[in-house]
């Protein structure tokens, strides 16, 4: 079996590996790739936007079956080119993707259908947007409606960085034309986890909840970031009370897609807020997640192709899917980000890291230079770990952490510090 991804960060580095040991793929094409997948896979260089010739390359090399990793190329209609093409491919259409794309679609369906979310307004005019902002206040969420890589949702606890994310968005278009469209929303506490489901229509697969690490520094301090470290499952949710959760928000979410007829196929990963009055949708996003794939990976005992299929129409058995335990992703990142960083610095120690029980480091923004490898991105390598406790596990990060260096590499001490505690408690 030919498989092709699409990506070229640790997400797609681990679905690589996973898909590296399944027996009936004998050939793995990825597009464009990075370093780390070069021992099992073949780059392609070949971007990630490049719509056109993406089909094209599946169908000169007679690609059984694509898997697409970042948003973009989703938001952008690849899954119905390849589909008018006869090409097999994981992810949702055009039109299951604007859960993703526009903020404001999915804050329209949610409240239509039911779901908890944040109370909102949408915005097409700064002046409107301002207008709104001075009369309510903070703390409130300011967000681009369209795709922007991540980084398009301004958690604002004062009005002065309130009034910053609006004038960046719609007065000096920071993020382009998706800011064009802002949605203003109210400013919700508690613990946020990721909810992720394979769909098919209005069926899903429940993967495990997964927490991820948004905020730069420790304790949840500092800028917000695509993730600095994640872990799964979690100790602080029960088993019932998760599957409650991906009822009502999961199940309730594509029955609201098929009435407006979209037959989601694909992941649904919803992030999603905790709080007092119960469990809220934040967003939905359309794809695997990124840094929490990486742990998923680990700690998934099936075959990945197996995983996807259920998106097919097959019936999938949820018994002997996972390993027992724990598994934790903790992001090395440049020293500056999400701010100003440094590129091109050698790093060392990965093999190292490598050989350590239970432990696979991903590259997320990596290249080679003249044969060595250097920093490339903001986020540099996924170290994760996976262990018979969350404990075990994220020593075995931490410890292979400590392998690595580069000039400015910097990361968080407290990864899945919300789940250790949470087990303390319990004890």
């Amino acid at each position: 079996m030919r498989v092709f991804v699409i990506g070229s960060g640790a997400r797609e580095h681990a679905l690589v590996w996973k898909l590296s040991q399944d027996q009936r793929v004998h050939h793995i094409y990825v597009a464009p790739g990075n370093p780390g997948m070069q021992p099992y896979a073949e780059c392609v260089p070949i971007s990630v936007d490049n719509l056109e010739e993406l089909a094209a390359f599946a169908e000169r090399n007679n690609i059984d079956y694509t898997i697409v990793g970042p948003e973009a190329p989703l938001i952008e209609g690849i899954v119905d080119l390849f589909q008018r093409r006869g090409l097999r491919v994981f992810g949702p259409t055009k039109a299951g993707a604007a859960l993703e794309g526009s903020k404001a679609f999915t804050k329209e369906l949610l409240t239509q259908a039911g779901i908890p979310t944040a109370q909102h307004r949408t915005f097409t005019t700064y002046d409107g947007a301002s207008a709104y902002l001075e009369e309510h206040g903070a703390p409130v969420v300011v967000k681009a409606d369209g795709n922007a890589a991540g980084k398009g949702a301004i958690v604002a606890l004062d009005i002065e960085t309130a009034r910053e994310a609006l004038k960046q968005m719609m007065v000096e278009h920071v993020f382009g034309a998706a800011g064009d469209i802002v949605v203003i929303e109210d400013y919700l506490q508690g613990d946020e986890i990721g909810v992720t489901a394979i769909c098919n229509g209005t069926e899903f697969l429940p993967l495990p909840l997964t927490q991820d690490h948004k905020r730069a520094l420790d304790n949840d301090e500092g800028l917000n970031t695509g993730g600095m470290g994640a872990f799964t499952p979690l100790p602080f949710v029960d088993q019932q009370r998760g599957e409650q959760i991906r009822q009502q928000i999961i199940e309730t979410t594509l029955q609201a897609l098929k009435v407006r007829g979209i037959d989601f196929k694909g992941v649904l990963y919803a992030n999603v807020m905790l709080t007092e009055r119960g469990p809220m949708v934040l967003e939905h996003n359309t794809r695997f997640g990124d840094p929490e794939t990486q742990a998923l990976m680990l700690l998934l005992k099936a075959d990945l192709l197996d995983l996807l299929a259920f998106a097919d129409g097959q019936v999938i058995s949820q018994e002997d899917l996972w390993y027992p335990g724990y598994a934790i992703s903790l992001t090395l990142a440049a020293g500056g980000y999400p701010g100003q960083y440094e590129r091109g610095l050698p790093i060392k120690g990965i093999d190292e890291a490598n050989k350590m029980e239970g432990v696979q480091v991903f590259h997320a923004g990596t290249r080679l230079q003249d044969g060595q490898l250097v920093t490339a991105g903001g986020r540099v390598l996924s170290v994760v770990a996976r262990g018979t406790t969350l404990r075990e596990a994220t020593s075995r990060a931490y410890a292979a952490a400590q392998f690595i260096s580069f000039k400015g590499m910097q990361y968080r001490r407290d990864i899945a510090h919300r789940g250790l505690k949470a087990l303390v408690d319990q004890e």
